[in-house]
């Protein structure tokens, strides 16, 4: 299908869509087979101070405030290593976005600390996790330039940073991304450019419902695909429901259907290479089982140690639940490591050997943690 096709499926009917929800299982399988994956991971939030005001997002604080600032090196380790006790293989950095260039603050903090930038004090962090366990850095920290994507890959098995929307209507006063400089659209498409050129595996996604239109949707789609078209390098895309979060800007704003996920998680599946894996997180609907129906292959990282903390109302379900639902759908879950195995040849030195240590003969993680739990 071309775009303008997939355009005018805004209003299309139910008997439509289940058509094209069969296309994209069947696509599904023909790559994935019936296996669906997700990553045992912890999540370190390295710092909740960003320059950028999203309306819709509960994770950044400002200085001063209960809980803003910098996790510390005791503090990432100590995560780590209850991550190891109960089977973790990634390590999600998240953060807000370079901080000190709007906080004095957070300038202190790190020349304190002997650092000249968030990036600096992130990627200390990732080399000594590297180095001190067996847990495989992912990076979430935003917008980035080839010259820095270029450090973050030495020290990382793989690299995230969400699209989001291609909308630049969000941008105005009054969307959901007023007041972010590292939202605008062409910075992101930038960074995810860059590390194509890098050749660093990397995830990304849509987040649905934050005032786009369908048509927008589409075209953030695309552009996801023709990334990866050109630079075969984005291992995931990611579609994300927005939920109303108390305290915010977007508070009141409707949250997306599941008839509006389910559409456009098939979309997604059909107008992406079928290389590219597709996830949905499970902890943001509570039937996340339908989600198999419109082609996904991937729960994404599930942490049995800590919370989501970008959506902290919303708990992981166990992993053995998920794991019930979807063998109640005919298929398997099964758990990766955070990078993909078709993207284990992009990567070199530490990183490359710490992949290694955790990869079975098929690239998924060699111990399934989620297996084992069950039989003991």
């Amino acid at each position: 299908m071309k775009c303008e096709q997939w355009y005018q499926l805004a209003d299309a009917r139910a008997d439509d869509w289940q058509a094209l929800m069969q296309a994209a299982c069947a696509k599904r399988e023909a790559h994935w087979g019936r296996q669906i994956s997700y990553s045992r991971k912890v999540f370190i939030p390295l710092t909740n101070l960003c320059r950028d005001r999203c309306g819709y997002c509960t994770f950044v604080k400002q200085p001063g405030q209960c809980g803003a600032g910098y996790l510390s090196g005791a503090e990432v380790l100590s995560i780590v290593r209850r991550g190891e006790r109960l089977g973790c293989k990634e390590a999600l950095f998240s953060l807000g976005e370079k901080p000190e260039r709007r906080y004095p603050e957070a300038r202190a903090w790190l020349a304190d600390s002997g650092y000249a930038s968030t990036l600096d004090y992130l990627l200390a962090q990732c080399l000594r996790v590297l180095q001190e366990s067996t847990l495989i850095p992912h990076i979430n920290c935003g917008t980035a330039s080839i010259e820095e994507l270029s450090r973050i890959k030495a020290v990382c098995a793989s690299f995230g940073m969400m699209l989001e929307s291609l909308s630049p209507r969000l941008l105005h006063k009054g969307g959901a991304h007023h007041a972010c400089p590292d939202k605008v659209p062409k910075r992101r498409l930038a960074t995810l450019a860059a590390a194509g050129e890098l050749q660093l595996a990397t995830t990304s996604g849509i987040l649905i419902g934050i005032g786009e239109t369908w048509r927008e949707r589409i075209d953030s789609l695309y552009a996801l695909a023709e990334l990866h078209q050109r630079y075969g390098h984005i291992q995931e895309v990611i579609v994300q429901n927005f939920r109303a979060k108390a305290g915010t800007k977007m508070a009141q704003f409707p949250e997306p259907t599941m008839d509006d996920m389910l559409r456009t998680l098939t979309a997604a599946r059909l107008i992406l290479p079928v290389e590219v894996s597709l996830q949905a997180p499970p902890n943001l609907q509570e039937h996340f089982e339908r989600y198999l129906q419109a082609g996904i292959n991937d729960f994404g990282g599930i942490s049995p140690v800590t919370q989501d903390h970008i959506n902290p109302e919303r708990a992981w379900p166990a992993i053995g639940e998920i794991a019930r639902r979807t063998k109640a759908c005919g298929l398997q879950l099964v758990e990766r490591l955070s990078l993909y195995p078709a993207f284990q040849p992009f990567l070199r030195g530490t990183p490359a050997k710490a992949i290694a240590a955790q990869a079975g003969d098929n690239g998924l993680a060699r111990e399934q943690s989620h297996l084992v739990a069950q039989e003991a």
